[in-house]
């Protein structure tokens, strides 16, 4: 088994999910069994981003538990998508949101710690279909409220996930081919690693460079789950980050 992560550009039209689940379907043939997190549709601007839905209402600046509540239907709503689209596509899968993830959180909202996960409901699931959606970024604590996970989150889900389910390796999706020297928005000449160790990975995390949540590797590097970072929109071999 293992938990592939898309982002929200993954996620951002018809092209690109097109992409995802091409991924998703490679992932079934070579692994059986598969966990995807979906982060909102888009960024900011698109209707259904995270900060779109934040930038409602002024009300929410001074509400937290709403503020995280409507923060979390991006994900639900880029779920129930790429499921409605996984099954024109002939992949059998479910979508598990709430309660239903098993994903029990505390601490602040907006920033939540992830207290457990409960993954019975998961592998009931994979008992009847090849591929469980879960919403990124979010879980519910012991009262039923919404809690989020912080800034990239989904990520942190993702890596959480596959830590309870005991998967190989965790794959991220993104607009770059892997991790690479530069920016490629600002600078024509880099190039690719192929092969990280966790403490090269973390110290590429300082600063604007968010291609993983770092909460996310420093719990991927404790729990030594690999990942591997490869480009949406390609077939060519991504970054390896493991211990």
């Amino acid at each position: 088994m293992i938990v592939q992560k898309f982002g929200g550009i993954a996620m951002q039209s018809e092209e690109m999910r097109n992409y995802s689940m091409n991924h998703i379907l490679d992932g079934i043939k070579q692994y059986e069994k598969i966990v995807v997190v979906v982060s909102a549709i888009g960024r900011l601007g698109d209707p259904y981003a995270t900060d779109s839905l934040i930038n409602l209402s002024e009300a929410f600046a001074s509400d937290y538990v709403a503020r995280d509540l409507v923060a979390s239907c991006g994900e639900l709503i880029a779920s129930a998508v790429l499921s409605a689209e996984l099954h024109q596509f002939g992949v059998s899968n479910t979508v598990l949101h709430g309660k239903q993830t098993g994903i029990v959180t505390a601490g602040d909202f907006g920033d939540a710690t992830l207290e457990a996960i409960d993954t019975s409901n998961i592998i009931k699931s994979l008992e009847q279909v090849d591929c469980v959606i879960i919403p990124g970024f979010q879980g519910m604590d012991k009262l039923g409220n919404v809690m989020t996970l912080g800034r990239g989150g989904s990520d942190l889900t993702a890596v959480a996930l596959a830590d309870s389910l005991q998967a190989s390796h965790v794959e991220f999706f993104k607009d770059v081919p892997g991790v690479l020297t530069g920016d490629p928005n600002f600078v024509s000449d880099y190039e690719k690693y192929d092969f990280l160790s966790f403490d090269e990975f973390l110290t590429l995390l300082n600063g604007d460079n968010t291609i993983v949540q770092k909460r996310a590797a420093i719990l991927a590097k404790e729990k030594a789950i690999p990942l591997y970072v490869r480009g949406i929109a390609s077939s060519e071999t991504g970054t390896w980050i493991t211990n």
